[in-house]
């Protein structure tokens, strides 16, 4: 991931950990962030993959969750960090957290053979599914998994054809 786009990262992961909350403790509330930091990483990295698209969505600014607000039905606030969430990246990043195969692929095109540093999106334990269980529901995330998720899959060069992946 390039520098600028951690701000994004950032604000989309809080955006995706708001609107999916954890439901136990600190503990299970950092486990949940971890895994959508993650998810929000890869999928910036796909969508703003040079250094250029980097520096021009740091310029221009991400667009801002109110659509994404709308979308699931969350109550927004005035927030600054909300202006940096970035509405593809969040769908994106919904589509890999409820579709383990999507995150698969997208963290090979993105990580290529390094994907340890993202074993809690890729392999997550009893603990990390029991804390992100509203974030990983593949049905609560279709709203906004769906808004971009051709997208995703153009960019993973994936057939949306194809029958081993979810519709």
């Amino acid at each position: 991931m390039h520098a600028p786009l951690s701000s994004l990262v950032a604000a989309t992961a809080q955006w995706l950990v708001r609107a999916y909350p954890a439901g136990g403790g600190a503990v299970d509330r950092a486990l949940a962030e971890a895994q959508a930091r993650q998810a929000a990483g890869v999928a910036a990295a796909l969508r703003y993959p040079t250094e250029l698209d980097a520096a021009l969505v740091a310029v221009t600014g991400a667009g801002g969750a109110d659509r994404l607000d709308w979308v699931t039905g969350a109550e927004g606030d005035d927030a600054p960090w909300r202006s940096w969430v970035d509405e593809v990246v969040a769908s994106w990043a919904a589509c890999l957290l409820g579709e383990p195969a999507l995150a698969a692929a997208a963290v090979a095109a993105t990580a290529g053979r390094a994907p340890a540093g993202y074993h809690r999106l890729l392999s997550p334990g009893d603990r990390d599914r029991r804390a992100a269980a509203l974030l990983r529901h593949p049905d609560l995330l279709a709203p906004v998994a769906d808004l971009h998720r051709a997208g995703l899959l153009a960019a993973l060069t994936l057939d949306p054809r194809d029958p081993a992946l979810p519709v």
